[in-house]
């Protein structure tokens, strides 16, 4: 089926771009690395890069907290990538020291006790174990959209230089501008990321998706908009995801609890929302956070 004239503009564009990170990768000496989340973003461009005809490695970030349907539809999606000679690879999390002492891998259920506070919107520390670590000192692209945001419309380009400290960060909002730029400020071991699809609208992503029969996440047909982790705290229908899988809320109220005990023989309050592991879970999940999530970010443990 062809596409639209303005969807066929923006696909040239798009692989333009997928080409033009594989030359940036190239001459940093990287491996053009696809983040795969198992989302429908991710699908159209893996679809994409296939299209492109540049070598790309597709690598996904084991988060322990993914629901079942999307476990199951990235490894459908890498067996047929493997079949098809495309490499992929699951990156586990890293070890920690747990709330314990043992070391372990991190997961979600040692990592709250740890560091004595659920992951909220304003302390989001899950992020940087479970999806940014892995793809340091490569060259990778995303399937991060505009549309998605307004936060990501103001700070993330096409081509992107990144660095934890935001002052650090180097964007390039369209093509046009200079990328190869890319090489004088990023040394070999530099992070740099390509999002080909920042552009794309959510109606162009479902009309590439039906006019190339792209099978995605079956989460999508049970009417869920967004396939991340389960309790992600920027999810703001995350009660409708416990009441489908009540084993994670199960889970997590177990955690809570876990990590209650340590706050007390760590000496820390748990006086207000804190006062039970069912308290801490519909404080949690309520749609609306209360502003005291900010000031808990002083208690939170940093160790790694």
């Amino acid at each position: 089926m062809i596409a639209e004239p303005a969807l066929e503009k923006k696909i040239q564009k798009s692989i333009q771009r997928i080409v033009q990170a594989y030359e940036i990768a190239t001459q940093m000496g990287n491996t053009l690395i696809l983040a795969y989340s198992g989302g429908k973003d991710s699908d159209v461009l893996i679809d994409l890069a296939i299209k492109s005809g540049v070598p790309f490695v597709v690598q996904h970030n084991h988060t322990t907290v993914d629901a079942p349907e999307t476990v199951y539809h990235i490894r459908d999606v890498f067996k047929r990538l493997d079949s098809q000679g495309i490499p992929t690879k699951i990156n586990f999390p890293p070890e920690i020291v747990t709330a314990d002492g043992k070391v372990t891998r991190a997961t979600m259920w040692n990592l709250i006790p740890k560091k004595l506070m659920p992951p909220t919107r304003i302390v989001r520390y899950c992020c940087e174990y479970f999806k940014e670590r892995r793809f340091d000192n490569q060259h990778i692209m995303t399937g991060v959209r505009w549309a998605e945001s307004a936060r990501r419309k103001k700070g993330r380009g096409v081509h992107e230089k990144l660095h934890r400290q935001k002052e650090k960060r180097v964007i390039y909002v369209d093509e046009n501008d200079d990328a190869h730029k890319l090489f004088e400020i990023c040394h070999k071991k530099a992070r740099a990321a390509t999002n080909p699809i920042i552009d794309w609208t959510t109606e162009e992503i479902w009309d590439y998706i039906r006019q190339n029969e792209i099978a995605v996440n079956p989460l999508y047909a049970l009417g869920f908009s967004r396939v991340g982790c389960i309790g992600c705290p920027m999810n703001t229908k995350a009660l409708r995801e416990f009441a489908r899988y009540p084993k994670y809320k199960a889970a997590y109220i177990r955690t809570f609890e876990k990590m209650r005990l340590v706050r007390e023989r760590r000496g820390r309050d748990n006086e207000g929302n804190f006062q039970s592991a069912e308290s801490i879970f519909r404080w949690w999940t309520e749609p609306k956070f209360d502003v005291t999530q900010a000031s808990l970010s002083d208690e939170m443990e940093d160790t790694s």
